[in-house]
């Protein structure tokens, strides 16, 4: 189950840290790979950044396509999201050796991920020297999708029961994303 979300809180999606799910596709070829350092950076027009390593086959086929997708996994995907981020797409067909699901996304040519809370479809902003020095992909938010159950009117929903995110610490760890607690303001 999939709504659209509007592209100016579509930061949202990423802005609590979780980790992803980048998916690429050029010429025939696609991939998928877990990436760790994803963030919101800009709301009009919506911009995500994602540190995508020269050694991926991930790399070579958003620099051919100049778009990528972020899939948010929660919980139930763990497992292919370690898996996915130990194996190279140069050498085996990720997404089948996993066995995730894809559909089309709206806007671009790479997959997205069935199963997953929410997905931003990116077209890159080319900054050759931040991608050749940093690793680091500037991507505008042309298409934003949520499962309603958990982003809703432009908010994560906690409500027990609900999948959440996961966040990659190291050495295969992860934690769930917690429960939410507010503090108003006095403005």
């Amino acid at each position: 189950m999939r709504q659209p979300v509007e592209l100016a809180k579509s930061y949202r999606l990423l802005n609590h840290g979780p980790t992803v799910l980048v998916t690429s596709a050029h010429g025939g070829k696609q991939n998928v790979m877990a990436a760790a350092w994803a963030m919101p950076l800009d709301f009009a027009p919506a911009k995500m950044l994602v540190i995508i390593d020269k050694k991926t086959a991930t790399r070579g086929l958003i620099e051919a396509s100049g778009e990528f997708a972020l899939n948010i996994p929660s919980r139930a995907m763990a497992e292919a999201t370690l898996k996915v981020g130990s194996v190279s797409g140069a050498d085996v067909d990720k997404f089948a050796a996993v066995g995730l699901t894809t559909f089309a996304s709206s806007q671009i040519g790479a997959p997205l991920i069935e199963g997953c809370l929410g997905w931003l479809e990116c077209k890159v902003i080319p900054e050759p020297h931040n991608q050749q020095a940093y690793d680091m992909f500037i991507g505008e938010v042309v298409a934003a999708h949520a499962d309603p159950r958990v982003f809703n009117g432009g908010h994560w929903q906690h409500d027990e029961g609900v999948p959440r995110s996961i966040h990659y610490i190291a050495g295969g760890s992860f934690f769930e994303t917690g429960d939410i607690f507010e503090i108003k303001s006095e403005r």
